[in-house]
């Protein structure tokens, strides 16, 4: 029998278990080891039409974790990876557990004041770093001292083609601020120093821990979630078994994903970089997704993609592009939104252009990060975030912790197998984001149907209070953006002297006639007066983290 507290267990797709089973692993190490052994002539990843085989990707990442392992750093050492989607991050990422560390992800686009931070607070011992931001490093070297910088360019580990393609970046489009950084070493060195040592296997365990994944940091400093090697495997299988009747449509030969979310960020770390292993896939890495031309013409060589996570920014950004319109998807089986929140317009216009449906999911790095995911089998945007995955509870949970009848909007709270350990050195923080029996406390506010499925209402801190009406940004952002020449929108609260506070709009114009007062018309159709943006401000561009989501808060700032 259904337990009534589970309502959406009834409707799981045929063939999806309740519960995942990670029995038979002691690791993540094994679910590599088994894709090693089981694929290792398909080819694991391409970056630039270079390819590495299954079999490449398990010496490297051995030579890889030999080398670690010969510095003498203590096991469970945290190392740290500062790179975009090229074949370095997939190898220094599975070297790194393979030598028995901690892989901390580090977004290469961080300021020398956010990656001190980073690197302090993690307690790294080694730094993987692309030579294009090995500058911001060296601001703080003598700060953070480390007993190991390993820099690599864009072009190492392509051979001759991989010399022009260094040239380019350094001498033409001159993108490697000039640094210097003593006792550094090449990824190929290391690699090779690597291959002259023998490779000690691990002794690690489910409850060791694989990942330190730093939080956004869009509500301040960026905390440090602890995922286990259990909550890493769990999540993957939650999410395979998940996305399985929808993969079981069409029979292919090898899966295919594309990789143009960065891998350094959780959800393509779980949803690309380890299902992909899992699933003998193949890795398609986009190094710069914002390169839309470049982007473009890599979709339109691979008719192929099976797979294809992204988030709403980066969905309408493509479609905005005219060369767009050609690129055709015949083998697409999941087209996944995650990262923020999916806008229906922006959703219905991508299945209208490319007639796939965009299935979105929903979770947090502390949930490593799948919690919720529509089914690959709906036939077109719900609106909703889907299903709690296997395993998984979710509850809505009211300011008083109680939770609250269906359609009641409240705080979204998860329990599973994929939820963190807590925030690294942080018991504090911890304790306050977790309830007595165990849930995690997301800081979203959402509201669940009796089927159990959720909608996700906005951010808890995003919340704008209008004379004591609750203001949701996402509602009136979807609102903003069906304004036709209206390209991207943002809103926050501003304080306001009659009405506490009001709703201040920030608008990227994709028509430039567009004018303040069509925008206020249209809202007084659509919104009710409390709800209406009191201020608009026109913006060549929004704030954006590394996936592409909206800053608020920067906006807040200003």
């Amino acid at each position: 029998m259904v337990n009534p507290a589970k309502p959406w267990l009834k409707h799981y797709p045929e063939g999806v278990p309740h519960e995942v089973d990670i029995t038979g692993y002691n690791s993540l190490l094994d679910m590599f080891e088994e894709a090693f052994e089981r694929y290792p002539n398909r080819r694991a990843c391409e970056y630039l039409d270079k390819f590495l085989t299954y079999r490449d990707l398990d010496q490297h990442s051995k030579h890889f974790a030999s080398y670690l392992q010969s510095l003498g750093l203590e096991p469970g050492s945290r190392v740290a990876i500062m790179l975009p989607n090229v074949l370095q991050f997939q190898i220094a990422m599975i070297g790194i557990l393979r030598a028995g560390f901690v892989v901390v992800n580090v977004n290469p686009l961080y300021t020398a004041r956010e990656l001190e931070h980073q690197l302090k607070d993690s307690g790294a011992s080694a730094l993987v770093i692309l030579e294009n931001f090995a500058h911001v490093y060296q601001h703080i070297a003598a700060e953070v001292p480390l007993k190991q910088t390993i820099v690599t360019s864009l072009g190492e580990m392509i051979g001759l083609k991989g010399s022009i393609v260094n040239f380019v970046v350094r001498n033409v489009k001159k993108l490697v601020p000039a640094w210097d950084i003593p006792g550094h070493i090449t990824f190929l060195a290391a690699l090779s120093e690597g291959s002259l040592q023998r490779w000690n296997k691990p002794n690690t365990s489910l409850s060791d821990i694989a990942f330190l994944q730093y939080t956004g940091g869009t509500t301040g400093l960026s905390k440090g979630a602890i995922l286990l090697h259990s909550n890493i495997l769990s999540n993957v299988i939650q999410t395979e078994l998940w996305l399985e009747p929808g993969l079981k449509r069409k029979q292919v030969d090898q899966l295919v994903f594309l990789c143009a979310l960065p891998m350094y960020h959780i959800f393509a770390l779980t949803a690309c970089a380890v299902l992909g292993m899992r699933k003998g896939g193949l890795l398609v890495l986009v190094p710069n997704p914002r390169d839309f031309d470049g982007f473009i013409k890599l979709l339109k060589k691979h008719p192929n993609i099976n797979i294809f996570p992204g988030v709403n920014t980066l969905f309408n950004a493509l479609m905005h592009k005219p060369e767009f319109a050609t690129v055709k998807f015949p083998n697409i089986l999941a087209t996944i939104g995650g990262g923020m929140a999916m806008q229906k317009v922006v959703a219905d216009h991508w299945q209208e252009m490319t007639g796939a449906p965009i299935a979105e999911g929903y979770g947090l790095s502390e949930t490593s990060p799948v919690a919720c995911v529509n089914s690959a089998l709906i036939e077109s945007f719900t609106g909703y975030i889907g299903f709690p995955v296997p395993s998984t509870e979710v509850v809505i949970l009211g300011d008083d912790g109680i939770e609250v009848p269906f359609g009641t909007p409240g705080e979204i709270c998860i329990r599973g197998p994929q939820v963190m350990a807590g925030y690294w050195n942080k018991p504090e923080e911890t304790k306050n984001v977790m309830t007595a029996d165990g849930y995690f406390k997301s800081g979203d506010i959402g509201i669940m149907n009796a089927d159990g499925l959720t909608k996700i209402v906005d951010r808890k801190k995003d919340m704008v209070l209008v004379s004591g009406f609750n203001v949701y940004p996402n509602e009136v952002e979807e609102v903003l953006s069906l304004v036709p020449g209206v390209l991207e929108c943002a809103v926050i609260g501003v304080p306001d002297e009659d009405s506490g506070e009001a709703v201040k709009a920030f608008i990227v114009k994709q028509d430039p006639s567009l004018t303040e007062e069509t925008i206020l018309a249209f809202c007084k159709e659509n919104l009710t007066n409390y709800k209406r943006p009191k201020h608009i401000v026109f913006r060549k561009d929004l704030p954006k983290t590394n996936v592409g989501k909206i800053l608020r808060r920067e906006l807040r700032d200003l």
